[in-house]
């Protein structure tokens, strides 16, 4: 049985129950399977009416909605290929996914949306959604059936770098993935009666969000879409899912939120804290003392069961991916009872290569290798990924597609360690290989994170370096920031202890500009665009070296 014939089958099944619910204006509003299953006849009545044949592309322009899903499974009900576009994405980036993929339609959620959309002389023809579900279309009802080859969806990876490249993904790569996600999520929640609540707030044009989706209309759950990303605290607060998928972004700003909070209230609360993180921290290399032990007791039986009622009373877990999560952050949480399951993919790879088993994580890893997938480092320190989770290849790019998949292996482009117990560890991408001109090689995550870990009020820390003789440091810290030279100099003395001559921070610059996907220095789902940092603050880098070779 495909993913799509689960789904289906799922959602007629339990037709009188609630499968989804959207947040509007404070308000949870729900949707049972058999509303979901009329939406998706609706919707395949348009597209047979459109004549639309097998394997035609059909783009996808809108935020997260009932209706985005319904048109996702119809479309795929009818053949035709989706290619979900990121709404997020400037309209110059959005013309270029769509010169690409030549879709025969584009489907906008609304004419406002549809204004990050430059047609040109021979653009498709654009369909807004209230023609779509208010017209009276003919039902269509064939197989739903796919071959494990036939392509389902082309997904655009967010290109740190250049143009993004169109990931196909075939029905095998889901139908196998949706296994992977439904035995893990098994063992997390345990045998239940009652459904699973699930909260989404990512949007669904990336693979993991889109995984999530099919898993949670695959299983017995409820899922609750954020119509509001402003309002996040709000919605989940309706939503009370026992998990959900994150980018470590959102982590950061919750932690900083609830830190932040503690140290204003002050007194007595903001002391026994601070200490009790102390403690709990040297449970993984810092230091401690008894009184430090007590105040960690303390907030255990008196402060922590509170905060965790705050982000969710009923979580059992929170799920992250996409970049790297600073251990401190993961620790956090699961200091206050919340373990965090990191899991490790990419676009190419359906998503996901390894997963965090409940109950069994270390905490700096991205957990083991789903069953089924293989895994191994190259001589070079490439993690490369083989089985059914790795796509077919990228859309019209043979030369792209045999480079990454030379060999039988797909090549990640990222480097790693694997322990003698199967956990992974990313340890940095290749291509951001700082080469100074001694020749030595250095991959700058691990030093960003541990001096982002040193300056909690940094917004973000990117090393530079590249073909100079030395590493610098660029700190964004937003024009209100407190956070001084001196401050910088010492966190950076600290880090540089112990560290090869080569691996010294010899220089930094503060920036009030932070990094965003706005200022086109971020990826829409967080990651740093180097080379785009590199060009926009050239002279300040330049500054940096001319200083210190005078």
């Amino acid at each position: 049985m495909t993913f799509l014939e689960q789904i289906f089958a799922r959602l007629e099944q339990t037709s009188g129950d609630v499968v989804l619910q959207e947040v509007r204006e404070g308000e949870l509003v729900a949707l049972t399977g058999r509303e979901m299953l009329a939406m998706i006849a609706q919707a395949r009545g348009f597209l047979a009416r459109h004549g639309l044949k097998k394997g035609d592309r059909i783009a996808l322009l809108a935020p997260n909605s009932m209706r985005w899903i319904a048109l996702d499974l119809a479309m795929m009900a009818e053949g035709l290929i989706v290619v979900p576009l990121d709404t997020r994405q400037v309209a110059k980036e959005i013309s270029v996914v769509i010169r690409d993929s030549t879709p025969s339609l584009i489907l906008c959620s609304d004419r406002p949306m549809a204004e990050k959309l430059q047609p040109g002389p021979a653009a498709p023809q654009i369909v807004f959604f209230d023609a779509i579900f208010q017209a009276q279309n003919p039902a269509s009802q064939p197989s739903v059936h796919h071959a494990d080859d036939d392509a389902v969806t082309i997904v655009y990876t967010s290109g740190t770098s250049g143009e993004p490249k169109g990931v196909v993904l075939q029905a095998r790569n889901i139908t196998f993935m949706l296994g992977c996600t439904n035995a893990r999520l098994d063992q997390l929640m345990g045998k239940r009666v009652e459904p699973e609540r699930i909260f989404q707030y990512a949007p669904f044009c990336f693979a993991a969000a889109r995984i999530l989706l099919f898993t949670s209309l695959s299983r017995n759950s409820i899922l609750t879409l954020s119509t509001d990303l402003t309002k996040l605290s709000e919605e989940l607060k309706l939503a009370e899912p026992h998990y959900f998928v994150n980018v470590p972004l959102f982590l950061e700003r919750v932690r900083t939120k609830i830190e932040e909070t503690i140290r204003t209230r002050g007194g007595w609360t903001a002391g026994v804290f601070t200490r009790a993180q102390r403690a709990y921290l040297a449970r993984h290399g810092g230091k401690a003392g008894l009184l430090d032990g007590a105040c960690l007791w303390l907030a255990n039986a008196a402060m922590f069961p509170a905060i965790r009622k705050s982000i969710g009373p009923r979580l059992k877990a929170l799920i992250c991916g996409s970049a790297p999560l600073a251990l401190e952050t993961q620790l956090f949480y699961t200091m206050l009872g919340i373990p965090v399951l990191q899991v490790y993919g990419l676009t190419e790879t359906t998503a996901i290569c390894t997963m965090d088993q409940p109950g069994h994580v270390l905490p700096g890893s991205v957990g083991t290798a789903i069953p089924g997938v293989e895994m191994t480092v190259s001589e070079a320190g490439e993690i490369l990924v083989r089985g059914p989770n790795v796509f077919p290849g990228y859309w019209q790019r043979p030369a792209d597609t045999a480079k990454a998949l030379e060999g039988g292996w797909f090549h990640t482009g990222d480097q790693g360690e694997v322990d003698a117990n199967g956990n992974w560890r990313i340890t940095g991408r290749l291509k951001n290989l700082i080469v100074l001109d001694s020749g030595h090689n250095v991959a700058p995550e691990p030093l960003e994170h541990d001096l982002a870990a040193r300056l909690p009020e940094a917004q973000q820390v990117v090393l530079v370096g590249n073909r100079r003789s030395h590493l610098a440091a660029l700190i964004t810290t937003g024009a209100s920031n407190g956070l001084h030279a001196e401050r910088i100099e010492r966190a950076i003395g600290a880090l540089n202890e112990g560290l090869p001559h080569y691996k010294k921070i010899r220089g930094f610059r503060i920036l009030s500009e932070p990094f965003t996907a706005e200022n086109g220095m971020l990826t829409t789902m967080g990651k740093l665009k180097r080379d785009a940092i590199s060009a926009r603050f050239a002279s300040e880098i330049d500054g940096l070296y001319q200083r210190k070779s005078a």
